[in-house]
C-alpha cells in the first residue's frame, strides 16, 4: 500500500527553481489543492510545463498571480491576462509550443526518446534555433524532449496502491506528465480500495506516483 502524504508536507519536497510538469486543460484536471499549498509556501522561480496558465484566480494562474513562475512552457496564454503582462513587461518568460508538439515532446522525455520530427512551425517563429532535418525529400523540425523534476497531476480516482483514473479532459496531459518526471505528485479527489478502479480504467499505475496527497476531509 502507498502512504499518503500530507498537502504541506509534498509542498516542501519542491525547491525554487524547480521545473514543474502541471496536468491540466485550462485548469480542468489541474491538482487545485497542490498549487494552493505552493502558493501559500511561496517558493517560486518556477518553470511551469503546461497546456496554459489558466485564468487569473484558477489553476495555474494562481502561481502566475503570486509570481511564482519564472517561466512558462505552454501551447497558449490567451485566457490570462496576468500572464500576458507579464511577458510584455519582462517579468516571465514564455516559451509559446504547439499543442501536439507539446504533448509528444513530453511524451518522448517520458519514453526516452531523443526527440520529435514535426513539420507543425516550419516556415513561423517556431523554428528559429532548431535543427532542421530532411527525410524522402520532406523538412521536419527536431523538437527536444521535455522532462520535469516534479510532475502535479490531478486524477478523479485514486486506490492505495495509487493506481489513477481520470475522466475527461484531465486524460489530455496527465498520463503522459506522469511518465516524465523525476518526481510524481498526485491528487486524487477519493482515494478508494484496491480492486474498485477496473484494471482497463487505470491511465497511471501506482508504480509511477511517488506522493499520494491525503484526501480532503
Amino acid at each position: 500500500m502507498k502512504t499518503a502524504t500530507k498537502l504541506e508536507a509534498a509542498a516542501e519536497l519542491i525547491p525554487e527553481g524547480s521545473v514543474l510538469l502541471i496536468g491540466g486543460f485550462m485548469a480542468v484536471g489541474t491538482p487545485e489543492r497542490m498549487i494552493d499549498a505552493l502558493v501559500a509556501r511561496g517558493v517560486g522561480g518556477f518553470t511551469v510545463v503546461a497546456n496554459d496558465t489558466a485564468m487569473p484566480g484558477h489553476g495555474i494562474g494562481k502561481l502566475v498571480t503570486a509570481g511564482l513562475v519564472s517561466k512558462a512552457i505552454v501551447s497558449h496564454i490567451g485566457l490570462n491576462p496576468e500572464t500576458q503582462a507579464k511577458m510584455i513587461a519582462g517579468e516571465m518568460e514564455v516559451e509559446l509550443v504547439p499543442q501536439g508538439t507539446l504533448v509528444e515532446r513530453i511524451r518522448a522525455g517520458g519514453v526516452g526518446l531523443g526527440g520529435v520530427l514535426t513539420a507543425t512551425g516550419l516556415g513561423t517563429p517556431v523554428e528559429d534555433g532548431k535543427q532542421i532535418i530532411e527525410i524522402d525529400g520532406k523538412k521536419f523540425l527536431l523538437e527536444k524532449p521535455i522532462r520535469g523534476d516534479f510532475a502535479l497531476i490531478a486524477a478523479k480516482q485514486a486506490d492505495y496502491k495509487g493506481n489513477l483514473e481520470y475522466a475527461l479532459t484531465a486524460h489530455n496531459f496527465n498520463p503522459v506528465m506522469a511518465l516524465a518526471a523525476d518526481t510524481v505528485i498526485a491528487e486524487p479527489h477519493v482515494i478508494v480500495p484496491v480492486g474498485a478502479i477496473p484494471p482497463d480504467a487505470v491511465k497511471t499505475p501506482g508504480i509511477l506516483v511517488d506522493h499520494l496527497l491525503e484526501r480532503e476531509h
